[in-house]
C-alpha cells in the first residue's frame, strides 16, 4: 500500500522495526543491537526500546531488553478476526484426523513465510509453530506463493537477493531457483526435500479465491522416517488440491 508523506508516521514505523528486530536468533537486545537491526541511531532505538517497554510491550533489566506476553495480543487480534485462519482450520483438523500428518495454512510476508492456521502437534517439533516465520525461497509454501507472483514481481523480488543456505540440499543459485519457481508455476504446487531442515519434506499447493486470486499457500510436512519424498507427493499432494478446491468458496 502507497501513502501519501503527510499520511506517513515515521516514529510508529521506526517503533515496529525496532519491535521485529527480535526474532529467535536475537531474543534479547541492547539498544546497540536494536539500532543496527533496526537501521536508527542508537539513541532513537534507546528511546524506542524504553517507550515499548513502558507500554508493556518489552521486559528490561535496565540494559537488555525482551518480548513481553503483551504483544501476543497484536497476534491474537489478528488470530481471532481474520477470515483466512477461522476458514480454513476445520479442513486443517479434519485432514489431520484422516491422515496423521501435520498441516498448516501460510502467508508471504516480504522475505519470510508465515503459518497462520496449522494443525497436528507434531508441527511443534520441527518448530513450525503458529506465527513461525520462515524463509521463502527454502520453504514449499514460499515458492508457492513466489511462483504466484507475475513473472515482473518475482523477478524484482529476486533482483540481487542472496538466497541462504540452510542446508546442503538448499537451492541457492539464483538461475536455478528461477527456473524452479518456474516449474511450480507450471505444475501448481512445489515438493521441498530437506531445503529447510535435514530429514524434513513438505508438498505444498495454491489456496485460491473464486476470483482465481492466490491468497495462501496450503501444505503437509513430514519426517523421512514416516513417508520418502515420492511417497509424500503420490498419497499427499490428491489430499492438498481436493482440500483447495474446498475451501476455494470460503476464501
Amino acid at each position: 500500500m502507497t501513502i501519501a508523506h503527510a499520511d506517513y508516521i515515521a516514529g510508529m514505523a521506526k517503533g515496529l522495526a525496532v519491535l521485529e528486530s527480535f526474532d529467535t536468533q536475537r531474543q534479547r537486545l541492547n539498544a546497540t543491537l536494536a539500532a543496527e537491526r533496526a537501521g536508527l541511531t542508537r539513541a532513537a532505538a534507546r528511546r524506542h526500546l524504553l517507550t515499548l517497554a513502558h507500554l508493556g510491550y518489552l521486559e528490561t533489566d535496565g540494559s537488555w531488553f525482551w518480548l513481553a506476553p503483551k504483544v501476543l495480543r497484536l497476534s491474537g487480534s489478528y488470530l481471532a478476526s481474520a477470515r483466512l485462519p477461522r476458514a480454513v482450520q476445520p479442513t486443517l483438523n479434519r485432514l489431520a484426523g484422516a491422515t496423521g500428518e501435520s498441516f498448516s495454512a501460510v502467508v508471504l510476508d516480504g522475505d519470510h513465510v508465515v503459518i497462520v492456521a496449522r494443525s497436528g502437534s507434531a508441527l511443534q517439533a520441527y518448530g513450525l509453530h503458529l506465527g513461525a516465520r520462515l524463509p521463502a525461497h527454502a520453504t514449499s509454501t514460499g515458492r508457492v506463493l513466489l511462483a504466484a507472483r507475475s513473472r515482473g514481481e518475482f523477478s524484482a523480488w529476486l533482483k540481487g537477493r542472496e538466497l541462504a543456505r540452510l542446508t546442503g540440499r538448499t537451492t541457492i543459485d539464483t538461475r536455478a531457483f528461477r527456473a524452479l519457481i518456474e516449474q511450480v508455476r507450471q505444475q501448481d504446487y512445489c515438493l521441498a526435500s530437506e531445503e529447510h531442515e535435514l530429514g524434513v519434506h513438505a508438498v505444498a499447493v495454491p489456496l485460491r479465491n473464486m476470483d482465481g486470486r492466490t491468497v495462501a499457500a496450503l501444505n503437509v510436512v513430514t519426517t523421512r522416517e514416516r513417508v520418502e519424498p515420492r511417497a509424500l507427493q503420490r498419497e499427499l499432494l490428491p489430499v492438498l488440491l481436493e482440500a483447495a478446491r474446498e475451501l476455494r468458496p470460503l476464501l
